[in-house]
């Protein structure tokens, strides 16, 4: 990957929706030069997906919070698996090291949504310990890594 490449996505992280046109000016070269790009970055796995970015606010969902789990012992992970990849106001779940096994990412609606939400994943049978902490703000929120040119 290049310093094209790189800006390229640059714009793209910015507005996914931008024409082919519009972006060829911004790099400074061809629509066909661009759309080979761009093909290219997306047979190779670079670019992974084209989305939209919902205002959670507008979704109402207005309480982000984390809650960090322990598991009674780490082989036991089907159930909780199971509830997490179908539990939608899970945003995302990450196993960890520490004292914790995983991280989640939760926005839901309200605290009456979010305790029914806790009391569902606490009903997983080999849920030990969680630690739930209200987000009352973001400093900084990425969706996706910043590009960086290969050497």
């Amino acid at each position: 990957m290049d310093i094209i490449d790189v800006k390229i996505l640059e714009v793209l992280q910015l507005n996914a929706r931008v024409s082919i046109s519009e972006l060829s000016k911004q790099v400074n070269l061809s629509l066909s030069a661009v759309s080979e790009r761009l093909k290219k970055l997306e047979n190779n796995g670079t670019i992974e997906q084209y989305t939209a970015i919902l205002n959670a606010a507008a979704m109402e969902k207005e309480l982000s919070v984390i809650m960090m789990i322990s598991l009674e012992t780490p082989d036991q992970t089907e159930e909780f698996n199971s509830f997490i990849s179908q539990a939608g106001e899970i945003l995302e779940c990450h196993y960890i090291t520490g004292e914790f096994d995983y991280v989640l990412k939760i926005t839901t609606r309200n605290t009456a949504s979010l305790e029914r939400l806790m009391n569902k994943i606490k009903g997983i049978s080999c849920i030990k310990h969680t630690q739930t902490n209200v987000i009352l703000s973001s400093v900084k929120q990425r969706y996706s890594v910043s590009p960086v040119a290969s050497k």
